[in-house]
């Protein structure tokens, strides 16, 4: 009951409870049926029985007058006796049959009429019943019919009542999924209509702060790059070898830092999307090489050449991330890339990370003994196979450092 959606418990609940009210009025309707059927008998057998026993008595008319009225029943005209007679013979259901020894008694029903046949020595009474109708079966009726139309009713003014927040729903739905100019529309100012105020506030709020925060990327990208422009030119004209060479170190971490932020800024994005084209896995790897500057002899590489259906430029670039932290943080500054069954490993000796995976796939994190590096390499590495619809993984074997980028609907390497 707990995964129910709020439509469906609803549907469920308006439904049992037409259904209990179904067989509740159709149990009601059976046992009207049979309290009438009794009723009906117990009538007929007191008129049977007083009818003999009055007629033994041979009334006059007066007496007999006043005996149809206690009993609620009516004499026939003898013309009309000799019609009813012969529908009773032709198409007459008998209902009841009784009597003694004193004559014998017949109700018999034609058209929802019933009729009383008395036979008593001379006396060949044909009466019509004359009881009022009781409409307890007209009045169940109707009363449930009224019942089930108002549950109805109500079912359906509930439903339309949640379809304010269905709509909210998508709505939300569409701007999680990179839609940021979606807005919540709301018509009325219940508890739905509060909820959806909130919303529009939260993404007005969102869409501001993203705005900002592209803007201070874009001027600080932009602010730092002159001054390390200037910066690298001087240093050119520096003689001290030693020097120079520190400080040229210092302006490409920093140019580093500027392309990593910037990438950051690109991928995170919510509607970016990955530009997918097929592509061999070795020319992925050579522009992985390319991007991270070092020599061959310092990554061996076993894999099987395929074709990958992928973004090249956010493969290379994650790729590129885990051989450079493997080279960088590895005890003999080699890597090894190989094929392992529908993934593809980045294996480096060195110590054991002292966090799990999840620490280092946050921005700015890295461990505290190591003074090189910003703690962006993997956070990217991560963003972009969630991107490409990968995975990433990490295990510590024979002292080597295992990163594994797991397969997906659009990324195998098998």
């Amino acid at each position: 009951m707990r995964n129910l959606s709020v439509t469906t418990f609803i549907h469920i609940l308006f439904s049992v409870a037409i259904s209990i009210l179904i067989a509740t009025f159709m149990l009601f309707l059976s046992w009207d049926k049979d309290r009438h059927k009794i009723e009906e008998y117990k009538r007929y057998q007191l008129i049977s029985i007083t009818f003999l026993s009055k007629l033994q008595l041979n009334p006059g008319k007066e007496a007999l007058d006043a005996l149809y009225k206690d009993l609620r029943v009516k004499a026939i005209s003898k013309k009309k006796t000799i019609e009813i007679k012969k529908q009773i013979e032709s198409e007459g259901n008998t209902v009841f049959t009784g009597g003694s020894a004193l004559g014998q008694v017949r109700v018999f029903e034609i058209e929802d009429e019933h009729y009383i046949y008395v036979q008593r020595m001379k006396h060949n009474l044909l009466l019509q019943d004359d009881r009022p109708e009781k409409y307890y079966f007209e009045i169940a009726i109707a009363l449930g019919i009224f019942l089930i139309g108002v549950l109805i009713v109500l079912y359906l003014a509930v439903l339309r009542k949640l379809y304010p927040l269905k709509r909210l729903h998508k709505q939300i739905q569409r701007f999680a999924q990179g839609d940021m100019k979606t807005r919540i529309t709301y018509l009325y100012d219940d508890e739905i209509g509060k909820i959806a105020k909130s919303f529009d506030d939260a993404i007005v709020h969102i869409n501001n702060l993203s705005k900002s925060k592209n803007l201070f990327m874009r001027n600080l990208m932009h602010e730092l790059k002159t001054p390390i422009t200037k910066g690298r030119i001087v240093v050119e004209m520096i003689e001290d070898e030693a020097r120079k060479k520190i400080l040229i170190r210092a302006f490409e971490r920093m140019n580093e830092l500027i392309s990593e932020l910037a990438e950051i800024e690109r991928v995170t994005t919510q509607s970016f999307e990955p530009n997918f084209e097929y592509v061999m896995l070795d020319e992925v790897l050579r522009r992985s090489q390319e991007l991270l500057m070092v020599s061959k002899e310092s990554i061996t590489i076993d894999v099987k050449n395929i074709a990958l259906a992928t973004d090249v430029k956010l493969l290379s670039l994650a790729i590129k991330n885990l051989l450079d932290n493997g080279i960088k943080y590895s005890k003999n500054k080699h890597v090894e890339v190989r094929s392992v069954g529908d993934g593809l490993e980045i294996s480096s000796q060195g110590e054991k990370l002292q966090h799990p995976l999840s620490y280092y796939i946050e921005p700015f994190s890295q461990e505290e003994k190591r003074s090189s590096g910003f703690g962006l390499g993997l956070y990217i590495v991560h963003s972009i196979l969630e991107k490409l619809g990968c995975g990433l993984d990490y295990k510590y074997v024979d002292g080597n450092n295992i990163f594994i980028i797991k397969a997906g609907d659009a990324c195998r390497f098998s």
